[in-house]
């Protein structure tokens, strides 16, 4: 469909508006007493959220993002499935798997009767996807936009066999100053250090970043809270459906190397995602399905 097309079939005045985003790409802008959010179709990506009491937004945006087929953007809350991090049998297969770069489709839109917009995005196998993942599947991103930003991934096989996935919500969330964070909830928590030759490590106290920093970490319980002192605020993720979550700072090399970071962004972003990976796998039975959450919110300084 095109710009005007989706107007017709999922627009609502005063809330939903579909547009032309950056490089052309379909974009979904939501208006509302609540927050305001810019969705991507492509990709299937909210790239930003915030709160109508909210100075800044709760989502990091590279200035540099790629806004084009075949390409990721980076920042708001990509998704990784069915595979997170490399390809798992080594085959050349992107990183990340396969969704995060390619057009999804609307499937609708709601505002609902207390004044949350809900948006559910989706994507199905194809010719195309089964050359990449021999599998059949029916994938959902369920999207609720209120007080907070809650973000469901649904996965249902649809095959004859079961498969196996990991997953991420690989989301970029902006920070005053990386150096005066702390990311609270994980303390205890055994974590794989990816900088440090994937040796497995344990968190003492909150996480704080002063370098690189690439960790995934286990058993980790349903919150989070990413407590900012230069924003003055902290930021609530409560997931559902994993057992790992992810850091990750790119820190100075990485964010000058990175085409679509600017040199210094490394001090203004940080991911904490909620995951499904390293042997968090999940198993999808024929028709049965399995669901992805997390909810973020700001409950202050």
């Amino acid at each position: 469909m095109n710009i005007e097309q989706l107007n017709d079939a999922h627009g609502i005045a005063g809330w939903i508006e579909f547009i032309a985003g950056k490089g052309g790409l379909p974009m979904i802008q939501v208006t509302s007493s609540k927050a305001n959010a810019l969705i991507s179709i492509h990709a299937g990506q909210v790239l930003s959220y915030q709160p109508g009491n909210e100075s800044e937004d709760v989502m990091f945006l590279s200035e540099k993002a790629y806004y084009q087929d075949g390409k990721a953007i980076k920042g708001g809350a990509p998704i990784c499935w069915p595979w997170f991090g490399p390809d798992p049998e080594g085959k050349g297969r992107p990183g990340h798997g396969f969704v995060r770069n390619r057009p999804w489709n609307v499937i609708a839109t709601e505002a609902t009767g207390n004044g949350d917009i809900k948006i559910t995005l989706g994507l199905s196998d194809t010719e195309e996807t089964r050359a990449i993942w021999p599998h059949s599947f029916e994938l959902r991103q369920e999207i609720l936009i209120g007080d907070s930003l809650n973000l469901s991934l649904i996965t249902r096989n649809t095959g004859d066999e079961t498969f196996s996935i990991t997953q991420a919500f690989h989301t970029y969330f902006k920070v005053g100053n990386i150096s005066q964070v702390k990311v609270l909830g994980l303390e205890d928590c055994d974590y794989i250090d990816k900088v440090d030759n994937s040796v497995q490590k344990q968190q003492t106290g909150a996480v704080t970043i002063d370098s690189e920093v690439d960790r995934i970490y286990l058993g980790v319980g349903n919150t989070m809270i990413i407590d900012d002192s230069t924003l003055n605020r902290c930021i609530q993720i409560v997931s559902l459906g994993n057992k790992t979550a992810v850091v990750w700072s790119p820190w100075e090399k990485i964010s000058a190397d990175m085409a679509d970071l600017e040199d210094a962004d490394y001090q203004r972003l940080l991911c904490v995602e909620t995951t499904n990976a390293a042997d968090d796998v999940v198993d999808v039975a024929p028709n049965s399905e399995c669901r992805l959450v997390a909810n973020y919110s700001v409950i202050g300084g």
